[in-house]
């Protein structure tokens, strides 16, 4: 997810909300995977904060521990709750001043490259950003259809391309999440998409943010936790239904990605009423 802060000048946007006029104070929030484009009016300064979506899943986790059983529910909530992929934030220019020291300060950091010595400073940081910002994030249950995403062009002479999901980036995320229990290795995925596995890995990461094979464990984590929740299969046959035929990786590998083991975790769901 991208949150761009506008410092000076002004432009106009072209994403999911079709074009609009964005200046000093505002702020545009975008969610992964979504096309934005723009063009200056004179000029136009900007900051750019990156955050990981696995990063923000764990905050709504936290954020909502009381009500959630672990990380996949806070991604079902986060679902949910923010179903809109791009928003133009109005903050007024008094507010968003109040984030200039701030965002100076985290650029700052980021590009000195201190981040385990400096880690708690840019959590803070980030966190009053998110204070300041949070408020005016629009929850909604409606999504932008499909149709005003044809006005993302605009006319002559603020012409743009932007560069769509890649057709094959897209079939191989499909094919792992049709078959996760395949015993899938980057050249098979590779061969699928007749692509090579370097590209692949290129092209994946660049549009799910994940290399392949971090994806597939992802989506083995999620399908074993169903199975834990919803079956009464053994652990064991579980997680080789999902395609982990080794239960001490398999274990390994859902506690990285869930946050507990396999055996807490169907303790958990199964205790919960």
């Amino acid at each position: 997810m991208k949150v761009i802060i506008v410092r000076d000048g002004s432009a106009i946007l072209f994403s999911e909300f079709g074009q609009k006029a964005v200046n000093v104070g505002d702020a545009v929030l975008l969610c992964a995977n979504t096309l934005c484009g723009s063009e200056p009016e004179g000029r136009i300064t900007t900051t750019t904060v990156y955050m990981d979506t696995d990063y923000l899943i764990d905050q709504v986790f936290w954020q909502h521990v009381g009500l959630l059983c672990d990380r996949l529910d806070a991604r079902d909530l986060a679902e949910r709750m923010y179903l809109e992929p791009a928003q133009i934030l109005r903050l007024g220019e008094e507010c968003a001043a109040t984030l200039m020291p701030w965002l100076d300060e985290l650029v700052h950091l980021s590009v000195e490259g201190e981040y385990m010595r400096r880690f708690n400073r840019i959590q803070a940081l980030w966190f009053a950003l998110a204070d300041v910002i949070a408020p005016f994030v629009k929850v909604s249950s409606v999504r932008l259809s499909a149709s005003q995403r044809s006005r993302v062009r605009p006319t002559s002479p603020r012409h743009r391309q932007f560069g769509p999901l890649r057709e094959e980036a897209r079939k191989a995320a499909g094919l792992l999440r049709a078959s996760p229990q395949a015993h899938w290795t980057l050249d098979v995925l590779a061969d699928q998409v007749h692509m090579s596995a370097s590209q692949l890995v290129r092209v994946f990461s660049e549009a799910y943010g994940k290399t392949p094979l971090a994806f597939l464990t992802m989506i083995r984590a999620e399908e074993l936790a169903k199975l834990l929740r919803d079956t009464d299969l053994p652990i064991e046959a579980a997680m080789r239904q999902v395609g982990w035929q080794s239960r001490g990786h398999a274990a390994q590998l859902f506690r990285q990605y869930v946050g507990i083991a396999p055996v807490e975790y169907r303790r958990l769901s199964t205790a919960a009423p």
